[in-house]
């Protein structure tokens, strides 16, 4: 088997693609760029192609997991290009993970996401009653609030730091996202960038904790062999 820094490397290598579609995508992209097929193939490949990575690493046994999440994410990201799409792209941005069990510290944390999570939509409330669809809006902004709370609880409960901060990376992005769409605050020359860098990266810190995750159990798998 290959050492941890040759697998480093191949890890890279295999990830250069990624890098490449996020260059092309902040290379492209502009405030008022249209609507297209092509803007949402843009803004989606990135999550393709790690998801293309985390599969051929791991095989079949992430589709159900981290491949799977980041497949509904790239069509979130198609549906986010059409504003009239706007409620299906938020709901298919989760991402799923294997999680273990939970010490003091961690506990500790998931009441400190709570809070933030909680905070976060009493402080949109008032603008979201604004919206011209409010009604459907306001539970549907809870429900998710409520389910990207959780996801970064068991980002935690993995115990991988690369996945810990993934999911918390993914909880920043889409609260500057709920912030600049719900006109929480006035809007800003670079509001896009910190969005979308903060959701790569949340994404990129997903797919190598889950990568590590597998990598980790193989290794203890043969050492109980041995």
């Amino acid at each position: 088997p290959a050492d941890p820094v040759t697998l480093s490397y191949m890890l890279l290598f295999f990830l250069l693609p990624f890098f490449f579609s996020t260059a092309v995508y902040f290379y492209l992209w502009t405030p008022d760029s249209p609507a297209s097929i092509t803007s949402a193939g843009v803004k989606s490949a990135p999550a393709l192609l790690l998801a293309a990575v985390v599969l051929s690493w791991n095989g079949g046994q992430s589709i159900l997991g981290v491949v799977g999440g980041l497949i509904f994410s790239a069509i979130g990201d198609c549906c986010l290009i059409w504003p009239e799409l706007f409620l299906h792209g938020f709901f298919v941005h989760l991402h799923r993970y294997t999680p273990y069990s939970s010490s003091s510290w961690a506990r500790f944390l998931y009441v400190i996401l709570v809070i933030v999570g909680g905070g976060s939509y009493i402080y949109i409330y008032p603008f979201l009653q604004k919206a011209p669809d409010s009604d459907q809006l306001t539970p549907a902004v809870a429900v998710y609030t409520a389910l990207i709370t959780v996801m970064a609880i068991l980002a935690i409960r993995t115990h991988h730091t690369a996945t810990l901060l993934g999911g918390l990376t993914f909880m920043v992005s889409d609260l500057s996202l709920a912030l600049q769409v719900f006109k929480v605050m006035a809007p800003t020359k670079h509001g896009n960038t910190i969005v979308m860098v903060t959701y790569y990266l949340a994404q990129l810190l997903i797919a190598v904790g889950d990568i590590q995750a597998v990598e980790n159990r193989d290794d203890f798998a043969k050492w109980k062999r041995s």
